[in-house]
């Protein structure tokens, strides 16, 4: 970072070719079964030093076909919430754990998200979240097996909406899980979860904001009262 932790030309370019050499990887994924019924690639899109990254477990068909993800119905939902919580799109890196759309828009199978999840795992290494929301099951339940919250895991029915606190190498996290946006599209009782699980979202970036720019002589978490 620069002065006053802005960030530097140098370190968006390295951002930059660090995430490239994932899209590159994906596309040369030929070993993957999914490959064969590939229209495009779905690796990621946002900003690189995003505060949030949200997971999916898998393209759509207009993702795939646009080479982007949540861009069809249920991205339509997304992009409501987000705005319901005053986070643009654009300051949010948005991605999925499988990059290419499994036929039919089935389930993801497990040698799948195997074969997928270390893009994954390197686009976090890369843009280093502070919050991690998981869209569904899926991600929720690779997101907790792979960063130290196995014994946590419960049904998506249970887990959404909670905070867990877990560590990466780059620092601590938060972790979200929440319902896929989806859900509201096929059952319209459902968007107040989903608005609900979302405003966790709000309230721990207020939080974090809070603790890097506490009111002054409000007494701050190193105040002595």
């Amino acid at each position: 970072m620069g002065k006053n932790g802005e960030i530097t030309e140098e370190e968006r370019r390295q951002r930059y070719e660090a995430l490239k050499e994932v899209r590159d990887g994906v596309i040369d994924l030929k070993e993957s079964p999914l490959y064969a019924t590939r229209v495009k690639p779905v690796v990621g899109e946002g900003d690189h030093f995003a505060s949030v990254m949200l997971v999916g477990e898998a393209p759509g068909k207009n993702e795939a076909e646009q080479g982007r993800p949540f861009c069809g119905a249920a991205g339509k939902v997304l992009d409501e919430l987000l705005e319901l919580i005053n986070l643009p799109r654009n300051e949010v890196y948005i991605t999925n754990i499988l990059k290419d759309r499994p036929p039919n828009n089935r389930d993801p199978l497990p040698q799948e998200i195997e074969l997928y999840a270390p893009f994954l795992d390197r686009q976090i290494a890369i843009i280093k979240p502070e919050i991690i929301a998981a869209l569904g099951r899926f991600a929720m339940i690779y997101l907790m097996e792979r960063y130290g919250m196995r014994e946590l895991i419960e049904p998506i029915s249970q887990a959404h909406g909670k905070v867990f606190e877990t560590e990466m190498e780059y620092g601590p996290v938060t972790f979200v899980p929440l319902y896929h946006p989806a859900v509201a599209v096929y059952t319209r009782g459902m968007r107040e979860a989903l608005e609900g699980d979302f405003r966790v979202i709000e309230r721990q970036l207020e939080f974090r904001k809070s603790i890097r720019h506490p009111p002054v002589g409000g007494g701050g978490l190193n105040s002595k009262q």
